[in-house]
């Protein structure tokens, strides 16, 4: 399984799912448009991703990407079933939904923006949305807590 995150802005959030993802085995995380990532331009650690992620960062392949859509269509191209995290008419719960250990070895799973989430042209190239039902009054998680839910849901 690979992690596809797109535009996450926050260094934390960041570091939170390369931690989480090493939790869950990821082999990958792709880091697109504007998701810091964690070395700076100089080649240099980014403090707040490093100390969230406690040195996942530098073990988990990691590779920035300019457009996720680009990303998304060179996967599928490659044999990679694409599921998405995000609330929509399309969007099935995600305890409705099962892979095996052998699809989950083909899946990228990808999780977007902490305040617009996925664009409708990258929910277009999902083969499965999926959401987190909802039971309070608010209407989301903060991303790397849905990321954890989710991504150990995705592997049960």
């Amino acid at each position: 399984m690979v992690a596809v995150l797109h535009n996450i802005r926050s260094e934390h959030n960041v570091g939170s799912i390369f931690r989480t993802a090493d939790a869950a085995g990821v082999q990958k995380i792709y880091l697109c448009g504007i998701t810091p990532t964690p070395k700076d331009r100089f080649g240099r650690p980014v403090g707040k991703i490093s100390k969230v992620a406690l040195g996942a960062e530098t073990y988990i392949p990691w590779e920035q990407v300019r457009s996720t859509a680009r990303l998304l269509d060179k996967l599928r191209e490659d044999g990679w079933t694409i599921v998405a995290l995000e609330q929509c008419r399309q969007s099935v719960p995600l305890r409705d939904v099962r892979f095996s250990k052998k699809e989950q070895k083909k899946l990228a799973f990808i999780v977007g923006n902490e305040i617009k989430g996925l664009t409708p042209a990258i929910l277009r190239r999902a083969d499965e949305i999926v959401e987190i039902p909802m039971r309070g009054r608010k209407e989301s998680l903060n991303v790397s807590v849905a990321f954890g839910i989710a991504i150990f849901s995705l592997i049960r």
